[in-house]
């Protein structure tokens, strides 16, 4: 099958007349940057319960931006009018801003250098487009799998549903870069949900599979096996049903990465955002514990803790070829040998910390809709595994008193990325070596650099899973943005562990 092109109905968008119209009017009246973003984003939401389809939903954002540096201020503007004349006001709106922003602005903005990426067009990898596969196909398939889980008699509901987005964006700037890109993600799933009428308990087993920088073929080419976990998942919820709960205290952890990688997420990845490591993010989820100044010295965890940021990253939800200001991604390290090295960053932080990743931004820079400024937004930030690790069996083996955490579920994190909890979707009990049945109302609680602490081991490649988000929202006004972790399953000593049912009455 030959690799997807650039879809023809956004390339006959006159995005490139606009951005030239745009360019040219804030060069005129003096900008000493301008960057212009042209951007038609698709989405489609499909949902179904109990057999039934119950939601079909089509929508698009379509538009252009120009942010300008203009006497040592941002300007910002935007539009949906597809015509040069709005071009030209959109960038006229854009350096008014800038003067009544140049009068609050006590240190001049400057960015980064970039080299020019002159008419580079990047497409992202994936074989069959979702939006192009008839609807009626599609909720097929989430019908199915609902009646399928409804047919055990452990599953009292069963919903499905599939998420989808086409993100085509157009990048041109005074410097020269102009950038084509289109990129295409999916997150399918389903959920069966039961109850124990003899004691009242409730409760729910969800799909594993991660949402991905894939097409259509997740479903149908057997990359995930979706008929085994169909199959696997009501037999998982009536042992979930019938499970003790758990005794608080003290146990190792085997840690899967479906349910690690939302641990990375929120104690790492946001952690180690720059601007909440230096203030300026602090409104929408706090700041840092992980500060400016610890660079180099926080050890934030064991020396087996190797965590990289990843703008590249096969199939991720945050990989891109360019960010929205023009910058080629890459990859680089956040924590090496359990001490923090590095931070994410975009172009106006890197210019503020040169001695940072060779005083340029990595590509960290993002903006979920035309009508939004681009701010800093996460990478696909992964711990990686031991070359030579061993298997998620032998991790087991190596714990006498503990749990094995499959699957995520809530979570809290204070202000600083530091004291943090977390649920997962299914427990079992680990006694010398071994697993036993699962448990409920299992928590496990610690401080960020204590937990990455207790990590004794990660397992080696064969147990890295690519797991991840649709919704990671920062910013105000809110802006929400797609973002994988990859990580492998890790042995974690003398967690704490909470009884949620037990808590929950205090």
């Amino acid at each position: 099958m030959s690799a997807p092109g650039l879809d023809p109905t956004f390339a006959a968008l006159p995005y490139r007349d606009l951005g030239d119209v745009a360019l040219g009017r804030a060069r005129e009246l003096g900008a000493t940057h301008a960057d212009f973003r042209f951007e038609r984003v698709r989405y489609q939401y499909l949902g179904a319960r109990d057999g039934v389809l119950q939601t079909a939903m089509d929508t698009e954002d379509l538009g252009f931006a120009v942010r300008v540096i203009h006497r040592g201020a941002w300007g910002f503007a935007s539009g949906v009018v597809l015509t040069p004349e709005e071009a030209r006001r959109i960038a006229e709106t854009a350096i008014a801003v800038a003067e009544v922003a140049s009068g609050m602005t006590t240190t001049p903005v400057e960015i980064a250098p970039e080299p020019v990426h002159d008419d580079v067009t990047w497409i992202s990898a994936y074989d069959v487009n979702p939006l192009d596969v008839p609807t009626a196909d599609k909720a097929a398939v989430l019908v199915d799998w609902t009646r399928r889980l409804q047919s055990h008699a452990s599953v009292g509901h069963a919903s499905s549903s599939l998420q989808q987005v086409q993100e085509n964006k157009y990048y041109a700037d005074l410097a020269g870069t102009r950038t084509t890109q289109q990129r295409v993600r999916m997150m399918p799933g389903f959920e069966a949900m039961g109850s124990d009428e003899r004691t009242g308990v409730f409760d729910s087993m969800a799909s594993l599979a991660p949402p991905v920088g894939r097409g259509w073929e997740y479903v149908t080419d057997g990359t995930w096996d979706w008929d085994a976990e169909i199959a696997e998942v009501p037999e998982l919820l009536a042992a979930k049903l019938a499970a003790p709960s758990v005794q608080a205290g003290t146990y190792d952890l085997v840690i899967h990465p479906s349910n690690l990688w939302l641990t990375i997420h929120e104690s790492i990845g946001h952690a180690t955002e720059l601007d909440r490591a230096l203030g300026y993010e602090a409104n929408y989820a706090g700041t840092s514990f992980a500060t400016y100044d610890k660079l180099g010295t926080l050890q934030y965890g064991s020396p087996v803790m190797n965590v990289t940021g990843d703008r590249t990253q096969p199939h991720g939800l945050s990989t891109v070829g360019f960010d929205d200001e023009g910058v080629e991604t890459r990859s680089w390290d956040i924590v090496r040998d359990g001490v923090l090295v590095g931070y994410q960053l975009d172009r106006s932080m890197g210019h503020m910390k040169p001695e940072l990743h060779d005083g340029r931004s990595n590509g960290c820079a993002y903006a979920d809709s035309p009508g939004h400024v681009p701010i800093q937004r996460m990478a696909n930030v992964s711990l990686q595994p031991a070359p030579d690790g061993p298997s998620t069996d032998e991790l087991i083996g190596r714990v006498e008193r503990g749990i094995y955490v499959v699957g995520d579920k809530s979570w809290s994190i204070d202000m600083q990325r530091f004291n943090f909890q977390f649920t997962g979707q299914r427990f079992y009990e680990i006694r010398d070596g071994q697993l036993g049945g699962q448990l409920r109302d299992v928590a496990y609680q610690a401080t960020t650099t204590d937990f990455w602490g207790s990590m004794e081991a990660v397992g080696g490649p064969d147990t890295w899973v690519l797991g991840g988000a649709f919704n990671c929202g920062k910013a105000q006004p809110g802006q929400v943005a797609a973002v994988s972790h990859g990580c492998p399953t890790a042995l974690f000593r003398g967690v704490r562990i909470l009884n949620t049912n037990d808590e929950a009455g205090n």
